[in-house]
């Protein structure tokens, strides 16, 4: 084993010394001094997206770090990000790749980490015309009702007890039954998806010393391989099960149309023989699927859990969103989605808290497919790229007053969408790596919060006061609160459509 590691890191030092030869006469951005082999990695600590603030602010807004074997750049300003999410937006298209999400998405076939090419660019069209459509999300709405709904009536029975309800787990079991939903038709209770996807989230955000140092991936040091490698075999066998299943089905007559399902539009896709989706193989559909689990699931939760944090810690704020509910929805009945664009203010308390708590705080990684420079800085071909977009969210020079408090007003009457044009604030992204399902987890996120809201008022635990929440965050693919959200629920309308509950 010492024989083979120490070829191993013979290996490592030759391709660094290559890799300093080549570059040694062209300008890199400034970088701190760095580790043998593993280069800045023990820099990064166990909240990266601060430590990569702190570095910035010494560092300047195009850092330069290496990241074991790999050459990267950290932007954290906006006229950083635009560089890359828009001036240059075609060179940093791509990813970069690592053994998880290799494992998980049957090679990167699926949209969130593919490789940028003519394959992912029609298979991003297929995503967005057939299966994240606005006709599609608004057949979909009647499932959705039922599902918040069938919430609120969970959330009147606790609140008739006046029990404590672990909001983070209520809120994350209606998105699970919302997206599953969408994709296989129903919550199939033969597969523990939830925990397997727990996992993914879990070893695709792990440290894994193998995306750094490849060659020290054959060891498995950190036992993290096996790891990935067992749990794809079951999500693997768990898909296939449930696709299988669909082509049965579709085999006895199907669904009609306004009832299909993600996986039901995937098969009717590829047997149309559309020369455009002759690469949507088994496994593309299964990549796609399982790309759509997690990015919904976890996302979505998150960004939600951190709205309702905000506003429990904030009874002011609260107050305003309660009483513009009462404005457009009156207490006579439930929050629509015809509502959501009537309310202005909740729009902006959820923007405000995606400013400060955005779901990925360092989106996910960009790879340059070519060597060019940026700002007078040498960028060359295989460079990871970070977009810091915690950094640019508190960034005083961007956002002026009370840039570290939760204050919604910032956000009306502008311009800023959830889109990313405005580059100050990128929850979704930006550019052609941008989230395809900006819209629909949009309008989850914005339902979820004005119905909660508008039902219930919330009262802490153990008569904690609001000032007292704790707000601390955990690091991961996505960035969620260090402990789950506590609260009491209590009816807020005895006159209104809550009664038949």
């Amino acid at each position: 084993m010492g024989y083979l590691i120490a070829i191993a890191l013979g290996v490592i030092t030759a391709s660094l010394f290559h890799l300093y030869t080549k570059n040694g006469r062209r300008r890199l951005p400034p970088s701190p001094w760095g580790l043998p082999v593993f280069g800045h990695l023990h820099l990064l600590g166990e909240l990266p997206h601060r430590s990569l603030e702190n570095l910035s602010n010494k560092f300047g807004p195009i850092m330069y770090l290496r990241l074991g074997q790999f050459p990267t750049i950290v932007c954290s300003s906006p006229a950083a990000a635009e560089l890359v999410l828009k001036t240059h937006d075609p060179i940093f298209a791509s990813r970069p790749k690592s053994q998880a999400v290799n494992h998980f998405f049957y090679g990167q076939k699926n949209l969130a980490w593919g490789e940028y090419g003519p394959r992912w660019r029609n298979l991003r069209k297929l995503c967005t015309l057939e299966l994240l459509s606005s006709s599609k999300i608004e057949s979909m709405k009647p499932k959705r009702k039922e599902d918040v709904n069938n919430l609120i009536r969970w959330l009147v029975d606790a609140s008739k007890v006046h029990s404590v309800v672990d909001v983070s787990v209520k809120v994350e079991s209606l998105i699970e039954d919302i997206t599953y939903g969408m994709i296989f038709g129903h919550k199939d209770g033969r597969f523990d998806f939830k925990s397997s996807v727990q996992e993914i989230m879990k070893l695709a955000g792990a440290f894994n010393l193998a995306d750094y140092v490849p060659v020290l991936g054959v060891f498995d040091l950190q036992g993290l391989g096996g790891r990935i490698k067992a749990v794809s075999k079951q999500v693997d066998g768990y898909l296939e099960s449930i696709i299988e299943e669909h082509v049965r089905d579709a085999s006895t007559g199907g669904k009609d149309h306004q009832h299909l399902d993600f996986i039901d539009v995937m098969l009717s896709l590829t047997e149309s023989k559309n020369g455009q989706l002759e690469q949507l193989d088994r496994d593309t559909m299964k990549a796609v699927v399982l790309d759509m689990i997690v990015g919904a699931m976890d996302t979505t939760t998150t960004a939600i859990i951190w709205a309702l944090s905000e506003l429990f810690k904030h009874p002011k704020a609260m107050k305003k969103v309660q009483a513009e509910l009462e404005d457009v929805v009156r207490e006579d009945r439930m929050v629509q989605e015809s509502d959501l664009v009537k309310l202005d203010y909740l729009d902006a308390v959820i923007k405000e808290s995606m400013r400060l708590h955005p779901v990925a705080p360092l989106l996910l990684p960009h790879e340059s497919m070519e060597d060019l420079s940026i700002n007078g800085y040498y960028i060359p071909k295989k460079c990871r790229v970070i977009v810091n977009t915690w950094t640019i969210g508190r960034d005083a020079r961007v956002w002026s007053e009370n840039v570290n408090e939760f204050y919604p007003e910032r956000f009306m009457q502008t311009n800023m969408d959830f889109k990313g044009h405005d580059l100050r604030f990128t929850p979704f992204g930006s550019g052609r790596r941008g989230c395809p399902g900006q819209q629909l987890g949009a309008i989850i996120v914005q339902l979820v919060v004005a119905q909660l809201v508008h039902c219930f008022n919330w009262e802490l635990p153990n008569g904690m006061l609001h000032g007292d929440l704790d707000m601390n965050e955990k690091f991961g693919v996505t960035m969620t609160r260090a402990t789950h959200l506590l609260a009491i629920p209590t009816i807020r309308f005895r006159s209104n459509s809550l009664s038949k509950f």
